[in-house]
């Protein structure tokens, strides 16, 4: 996949690819989401190899989504933890956007029962397009310009 010449594009959708493009990342971020910390976690979730692993959390940590935290249980050895930076957290409406897209237009009878909450009320939330003044705007109605700036 072509990332790295993306790293300096003009557009920031491209610049994020950058980061979020390679395997695997997106499913990373989705784990720590969901409360995952530890290498040995990540693994096993998610079945990948520990040097692409290695290598996606090591890009994720450069890229400040997450950040490295040494920690001790009793009695053992000083290891570390991967957790999601506030940028990171900022990522939320972004794994949601494309939750909600696969839900509806990717749906399975085997589908994950993973979906975004109110963490206060566990009451469901989507993902939307809205004016200043909040109302809703139909995604139909969103267009993609290039606008110059003033």
């Amino acid at each position: 996949m072509r990332t790295a010449s993306w790293s300096d594009d003009a557009c920031p959708i491209a610049r994020t690819m950058s980061v979020l493009g390679q395997r695997w990342t997106v499913l990373i971020i989705r784990e720590a989401l969901l409360g995952r910390s530890r290498f040995s976690e990540f693994r096993e979730r998610l079945g990948v190899a520990s040097d692409v692993l290695s290598a996606r959390l090591s890009e994720l940590v450069a890229a400040g989504i997450l950040e490295i935290v040494d920690y001790q249980e009793p009695g053992d050895r000083t290891r570390s933890r991967y957790v999601l930076t506030d940028a990171g957290h900022d990522l939320i409406p972004v794994l949601a956007a494309i939750g909600q897209w696969g839900h509806v237009h990717l749906a399975r009878s085997y589908s994950s029962d993973y979906r975004f909450v109110e963490a206060d009320t566990g009451d469901p939330v989507g993902i939307g397009f809205r004016r200043k003044d909040g109302t809703t705007v139909p995604t139909p109605e969103v267009a993609l310009v290039d606008q110059p700036r003033s």
